[in-house]
């Protein structure tokens, strides 16, 4: 998964609630995309095999609950992971420092010699960051091992992709909850298309500000995808109902 930097609000200004939750967008974007997708597919396969609407109703809500925390616990313990492994580096570097100063100053000057620096300009390089153990770490961290600290809570990447999961995820069953009150004349299904075909492509256009790519041609790639998705459950569906009928 991308981990968008959320950019620096101007000098003295409170960053806003989008400044502060940009670097989330992502866990969003994907847990919106998986709940709407999944809970989608689940109430096409039931209208495919002919279900009930309460039927359809408890699937969806049993699959919308524990497939959004299967989700959400492995985004957590996926973002742990990475921290925990980056401080474990980050430790054994502070180990390296302290106790073979010398070999590690030796690294430090090769990885500026092959950016170019030599002779006394070098020297006057790894003197200066080196002078301070956290500078020198840091430097450690970032050129020789490739590895950068993310900063971001792996409690909040969880939390939100469950609560993206969940609120998207509900769109596909929003009709057939607000029908088991109040009856709907129509294609219910038919409505839940719409809405859903809605719900995918605001989902992604968000999608194109962590891609990075085309609007349209992120829109156009959720919706082409969770209406395949959609339609193979829904044949599936059919397909077993009439088999086992």
């Amino acid at each position: 998964m991308l981990d968008p930097v959320t950019p620096p609000g101007p000098p003295g200004k409170t960053p806003s609630f989008a400044e502060r939750h940009q670097e989330y967008l992502g866990e969003f974007v994907y847990g919106g995309i998986d709940g709407s997708v999944t809970t989608f597919a689940v109430v096409a396969g039931s209208v495919g095999a002919g279900l009930d609407s309460s039927v359809i109703l408890i699937l969806g809500f049993a699959n919308l609950l524990a497939d959004g925390f299967s989700m959400s616990v492995g985004a957590y313990l996926s973002a742990k992971s990475e921290a925990d492994n980056y401080k474990k580096h980050k430790n054994a570097e502070y180990r390296e420092v302290a106790h073979k100063p010398e070999e590690e100053r030796a690294e430090v000057r090769e990885i500026y010699r092959q950016k170019g620096f030599e002779g006394a300009l070098l020297e006057q390089v790894v003197d200066t960051l080196t002078a301070d153990p956290d500078r020198w770490v840091d430097v450690m961290m970032k050129e020789e091992l490739g590895m950068m600290e993310s900063g971001r809570s792996p409690f909040r990447i969880g939390a939100v992709t469950y609560l993206a999961f969940i609120a998207v995820g509900f769109i596909p069953l929003s009709l057939y909850l607000f029908d088991y009150f109040v009856p709907v004349s129509g294609s219910l299904f038919g409505y839940t298309c719409l809405l859903t075909g809605l719900a995918f492509g605001t989902v992604g256009w968000l999608k194109t500000y962590v891609t990075e790519t085309s609007t349209w041609k992120g829109i156009l790639e959720t919706l082409i995808l969770g209406a395949i998705a959609a339609g193979v459950a829904y044949f599936v569906g059919d397909f077993l109902e009439q088999l086992l009928s």
